[in-house]
């Protein structure tokens, strides 16, 4: 009973902390929905999130899955991105197998009955670049595309939040006119390469639509997924290929290790040429903030730049 009694105050104590702290947790979390009242969404890749930004405004609260640099083509949903798809209002993926170690995760998402909103659906079937009858997924390489994935997104917050849908028109209508000053000057850029130059060599082959809206021949040393490894014949294959044609510059990308591309250099080197590596390329990822390439308009014109001073 002695004991008991001399412990009794440190009981009360230890409840009355953890009561606070309940009560603080549970007024925070309160607070939180107060005060966030707008449509939660959650997206695969920072392409997208950039992208529901600009169409969502102030109305949604975006939480993106992958980060700057980060390979979709490699990710896997974590328990916690699991948590967040299944409390959010609605979830946005890219789609044509992108995300292609996510495609569980995505059709229970789907089987739900949340808003599941798939980007590349917008985009006609005789709109795609195709491999062996497999849809190549970097459709935000042209530029026209992007605009359909746009509206894709846009079409899918009316039908969840009809109460703003003119606010979501109106955005989009704005981030249209961006895309298309986008579009000129990504042109412009390009018609400062001599078309004889226009020749891209990068890590994989992601850059397919866009040598087909603005005029470049692509090659990557990996194929449009990044699944399967660059084999020795890979390299083999396409230093031959930037040998004969001395290609000035070859470029790495932000989501892949830069040994394979390095890998090529050496092999070009040992066929009595020297390629340069150009710098780096955003491709299944945008940039960051402190870079000033969060958004896909921004890490585009780095893209752009980058190819046209080191190729022209």
């Amino acid at each position: 009973m002695t004991l008991l009694k001399k412990r009794l105050p440190c009981l009360i104590t230890a409840v009355l902390v953890i009561s606070f702290f309940l009560t603080l947790s549970a007024c925070t979390d309160a607070s939180h929905y107060d005060k966030r009242e707008t449509i939660t969404i959650v997206s695969t890749t920072t392409m997208l999130t950039d992208l529901a930004k600009q169409i969502g405004g102030d109305k949604v609260t975006v939480f993106g899955l992958m980060g700057s640099g980060v390979d979709p083509h490699q990710y896997r949903a974590s328990a916690g991105d699991i948590t967040k798809m299944n409390s959010a209002d609605m979830v946005i993926y890219s789609g044509l197998h992108l995300e292609g170690k996510m495609g569980d995760v995505i059709s229970a998402q789907e089987g739900s009955g949340k808003k599941v909103i798939c980007a590349a659906d917008g985009i006609t079937e005789d709109s795609l670049i195709k491999n062996n009858d497999i849809p190549d997924p970097h459709i935000w390489f042209d530029v026209s595309l992007w605009k359909e994935a746009a509206k894709t997104v846009e079409k899918g917050l009316e039908e969840l939040d009809a109460e703003n849908k003119d606010y979501y028109a109106e955005r989009l209508e704005s981030y249209i006119e961006d895309l298309a000053e986008l579009d000129s000057y990504v042109r412009e850029k390009s018609a400062e390469v001599p078309e004889d130059k226009r020749v891209l060599i990068t890590a994989h082959d992601a850059f397919g639509y866009f040598g087909r809206a603005y005029g470049f021949e692509v090659k990557g040393l990996q194929g449009i997924s990044t699944v399967s490894e660059a084999g020795t014949a890979d390299v083999s294959r396409l230093a031959d290929f930037i040998a004969e044609n001395r290609i000035k510059a070859v470029f790495v990308e932000s989501s892949l290790p830069v040994k394979n591309i390095e890998a090529l250099i050496e092999a070009v080197k040992a066929r009595n040429f020297e390629t340069n590596l150009g710098g780096f390329l955003y491709s299944d990822s945008i940039g960051d903030e402190k870079n000033g390439t969060d958004t896909y308009i921004s890490a585009f014109k780095h893209n752009i730049d980058t190819i046209a001073e080191e190729l022209k």
